[in-house]
C-alpha cells in the first residue's frame, strides 16, 4: 500500500509539472508575439500617470482612444483585456532588424516631419515604414476574412470620376478618405494628380519581402501613379535611388490632416502611398 502511495504521487508530481511547463510554453508564445492575457491584473499595478508614460505610448492612447484604454511603463492595454508589451528589450537594432523584428517602440521612436518642411530622408531618420504587425492585426484583423468584414466603399471624387475605394471602417478610416475626396475636389488644380487612383484595400505582402503591407488592413491608398516615383522601380531600371517628388505639396498637407502619412518622407520613397497613422500625427510630448 505503501508503495502505490509512492507511486501516485509521484505520478501527481510529474502530470503537475508537465502542466506547469505548458502553461508556461503557451505564456512565452504569447509574449513572444506581443500579446498576453491579464485576468487577475497584477502586470497593470504599475500603471502611471498619462504625463509620466513614455511619449511614444502617449501618443497611442490620444490616437486610438476607441481601442486602448490605459497603459503601464512598458506595456499598451486594449479594451479586451489584452497586454501588448512596448519594449521588447532588444537595443541596437539595425535599419533591417527595425522593418523585420520591430517592437512597438521601434514604431513609435522617431518624429515623423509633419507638414511641407523635411528632410530629405535617410535610412537613420526614416523611421514611419517600421510597423508593428501584431497591432495592426489587433486593431483591424489577422485574416483576410476578417479585414474584409470591416471594409466599406468609399466615393472618390463623386463629381467627377464616382470611383469607389474599399477601406475599412474602423477608426473612421473611410470618413477620413471621403473627408479627403471632398476637400480635394474643391481644387481643381490638383484634381490630375489624384484622379485615377492606384487602389486601396489589397490583402498583400509588401513586395520582394514576408511583411504585412498596410493595403492589407484597409488603412493605406495610392493615388495617380503616373505622377509616382517608388524607389523599387528606380532600382529595377538601374537608376540611382535619388529621392524625387512630382506632386504639390498641398495634397500630401491634405492627407496629413486627416490622419494619413505620405510615403514620400520614407528613404524608400513611395510618393503615390498613403497609410492612416494618426499616433505619427499627433501633438502628444
Amino acid at each position: 500500500m505503501l508503495q502505490l502511495a509512492i507511486r501516485k504521487a509521484a505520478h501527481w508530481r510529474i502530470f503537475a509539472a508537465t502542466v506547469t511547463l505548458l502553461a508556461l510554453a503557451g505564456f512565452a508564445a504569447l509574449r513572444q508575439n506581443g500579446l498576453f492575457w491579464a485576468k487577475s491584473a497584477p502586470a497593470l499595478a504599475d500603471t502611471l500617470a498619462a504625463d509620466t508614460l513614455p511619449v511614444g505610448i502617449r501618443k497611442l492612447l490620444q490616437a486610438y482612444p476607441e481601442h486602448l484604454v490605459r497603459a503601464t511603463a512598458n506595456a499598451i492595454v486594449w479594451k479586451d483585456g489584452t497586454v501588448m508589451a512596448y519594449d521588447d528589450g532588444i537595443a541596437g537594432k539595425d535599419y533591417d532588424a527595425l522593418l523585420n523584428s520591430p517592437d512597438l517602440q521601434d514604431q513609435m521612436q522617431k518624429h515623423y516631419p509633419k507638414g511641407r518642411d523635411f528632410p530629405d530622408p535617410t535610412q537613420t531618420t526614416d523611421t514611419s515604414r517600421i510597423r508593428y504587425t501584431p497591432f495592426f492585426e489587433k486593431m483591424y484583423g489577422q485574416t483576410r476574412e476578417q479585414v474584409v468584414a470591416n471594409l466599406t466603399y468609399v466615393r472618390w471624387l463623386p463629381g467627377s470620376q464616382k470611383i469607389r475605394m474599399a477601406v475599412t471602417r474602423v477608426n473612421g478610416v473611410h470618413k477620413h478618405l471621403q473627408a479627403i475626396s471632398d476637400e480635394l475636389e474643391k481644387r481643381p488644380d490638383l484634381l490630375k494628380y489624384v484622379r485615377n487612383p492606384g487602389g486601396a484595400f489589397n490583402w498583400r505582402s509588401i513586395r520582394g519581402t514576408d511583411r504585412r503591407s498596410a493595403h492589407s488592413f484597409g488603412i493605406a491608398v495610392d493615388i495617380n501613379v503616373k505622377y509616382a516615383n517608388y524607389w523599387l522601380w528606380d532600382r529595377e531600371l538601374k537608376r540611382p535611388h535619388k529621392y524625387t517628388n512630382r506632386y504639390p505639396l498641398e495634397i500630401i498637407e491634405i492627407f496629413e490632416k486627416h490622419g494619413f502619412i505620405w510615403g514620400g518622407k520614407w528613404y524608400y520613397y513611395d510618393t503615390m502611398h498613403f497609410e492612416y497613422r494618426p499616433e505619427l500625427l499627433t501633438d502628444a510630448r
